[in-house]
């Protein structure tokens, strides 16, 4: 599971209210390259789009059915101002596709 793997859906869970199921991303990568970070994030999330619209979810997780889906991005480096831009941009276009995307820092360090 990786962020470099576009190819894959890293983590796949049902929220506590059993009502809406999120596709999460585990994003390890710095943001020293930050237009190559976004490119490689954008067609991840491209992905997991994908995996959705194509009904893949609802195939391999008959139990999605009829649940609400929402996108998370689980970073572990506090991106830079245009990783910060791209991911509002990236949260407004999901927003008009109907669906959430939430980002957050999940580990911290001395860098972050």
């Amino acid at each position: 599971m990786s962020i470099d793997n576009d190819d894959v859906v890293d983590i796949i869970s049902l929220e506590a209210d059993g009502k809406t199921v999120t596709l999460t991303v585990s994003d390890h990568l710095d943001w020293s390259h930050s237009d190559e970070h976004q490119r490689i994030l954008q067609a991840k999330l491209n992905r997991y789009l994908a995996f959705v619209d194509s009904g893949e979810l609802l195939e391999r997780y008959p139990a999605a059915r009829g649940l609400k889906v929402q996108f998370e991005v689980m970073l572990m480096n506090r991106p830079d101002r245009a990783g910060e831009a791209f991911l509002s941009r990236a949260t407004e276009a999901f927003e008009k596709l109907g669906f959430v995307l939430k980002s957050r820092v999940f580990a911290t360090s001395y860098d972050n």
